[in-house]
């Protein structure tokens, strides 16, 4: 069956030839029909590309190449040119990592994770189906694995290989993790805040932190290793402070001075504050509050309000680490809401860092959608 072919608004044309991987359905003709997973050579002046079909859902085309028809062995090399890149960033202290992000290696909605000798897919279109077939063995010429699963939405499936035991230890920068591959929140770890991780560890020295939507403890593991007098880890589910606490335990952190608290965020905060808890260095990693643009206005307001508590039962003096991993909240955006919230707490915000996703999740300059992770950290001061 001959590839259907596909002519773009002419409009399109630099941003494509710049490599931007999406193509909106409203910029598609009319009347235009295709199975989902086709693949469609699309043309706009000068740029001619090979792209997989949506039938739903605002983005029609996904762009994959300009040189050729995808097929394994091109699979296989951007598999191993996205590894290539992550085995010069990464010391022999990490084993866990992203090792395909999608659109940023140019395999747009994929994405693969490795834990130790595990593979964890995502994917994040349906066309993504076609991709598939082909890449259990792509990943095995690349890097052999006990078991590949491929996680959709709550759903996960094993690819090929083996199912993981219910709990994989893997290390990132020595710090030792117990996680249940696949299951929760992403694919088992926040891989995205690694270093943002790491730079709580060179701030926490002498401190006493809290940690906010802590889930397996990522920032809290960080803090001990650092020299925190005390870490308090809050979420609400008992079964990710469970595995954070195993894995202070794994790392021979003593957990007598660090306290696990199965709350809602919300109203931890609120009574920390009536009670005048105070704490060194603040923590606040809540989860996305917007899937879509709608819902944009509902999320900046979660975020002006969890960020306000937050800020108030930082020490005067204090710091505050804030991120945001809603990809329809801009940098700009993000630092707007943390100012409203210092102001309608009566507070100050001296912002003194500000960074983004870890180095496995690279983002083509092409597509800033890719930058979704904000992360900013402030010295709370009272108002002069």
């Amino acid at each position: 069956m001959a590839m259907a072919r596909l002519k773009l608004p002419a409009k399109l044309e630099h941003a494509l030839l710049a490599g931007h991987p999406w193509v909106y359905r409203d910029h598609v003709q009319r009347g235009f029909r295709a199975a989902t997973g086709a693949w469609v050579e699309v043309e706009c002046e000068r740029f001619k590309g090979y792209a997989l079909w949506d039938t739903g859902g605002p983005i029609a085309l996904r762009i994959y190449s300009r040189k050729q028809a995808p097929d394994e062995r091109w699979l296989r090399e951007r598999l191993a040119q996205a590894h290539e890149l992550r085995r010069a960033l990464l010391g022999s202290n990490t084993n866990a990592y992203r090792w395909l992000f999608g659109e940023g290696d140019g395999v747009p909605g994929l994405v693969v994770d490795r834990y130790g000798d595990y593979n964890v897919v995502l994917s994040y279109a349906p066309s993504v189906s076609r991709l598939l077939a082909w890449l259990p063995a792509a990943l095995e010429q690349v890097l052999p694995a006990r078991g590949t699963l491929h996680k959709k939405g709550s759903e996960l499936s094993l690819l090929s290989g083996e199912l993981p035991p219910a709990r994989v230890e893997v290390r990132e920068n020595g710090i030792r993790f117990q996680v249940a591959i696949g299951e929760g929140q992403k694919s088992g770890l926040f891989l995205d805040q690694r270093e943002n991780r790491a730079h709580i560890e060179t701030l926490a020295a002498g401190k006493r932190v809290l940690n906010l939507f802590s889930y397996t403890g990522g920032f809290s593991l960080y803090a001990a290793r650092g020299g925190a007098v005390s870490v308090t880890s809050v979420d609400v589910s008992r079964g990710a402070l469970e595995d954070a606490k195993s894995s202070f335990e794994l790392n021979k952190f003593p957990v007598e001075n660090h306290e696990f608290v199965a709350q809602d965020v919300f109203e931890y905060l609120e009574r920390a504050a009536a009670k005048g808890q105070r704490f060194d260095l603040v923590i606040c990693d809540p989860p996305s509050f917007a899937k879509n643009k709608e819902q944009l206005r509902k999320a900046l307001r979660a975020y002006e309000r969890v960020n306000r508590l937050a800020m108030k039962v930082v020490e005067p003096g204090g710091l505050f680490a804030s991120a945001s991993c809603t990809s329809q909240v801009s940098p700009e955006a993000f630092r707007g809401v943390l100012a409203e919230a210092a102001g309608r707490a009566k507070l100050r915000l001296q912002m003194v860092h500000e960074a983004g996703h870890a180095i496995d999740h690279p983002v083509m300059a092409s597509h800033v959608e890719g930058r979704y992770l904000k992360y900013v950290v402030s010295r709370v001061l009272p108002n002069a």
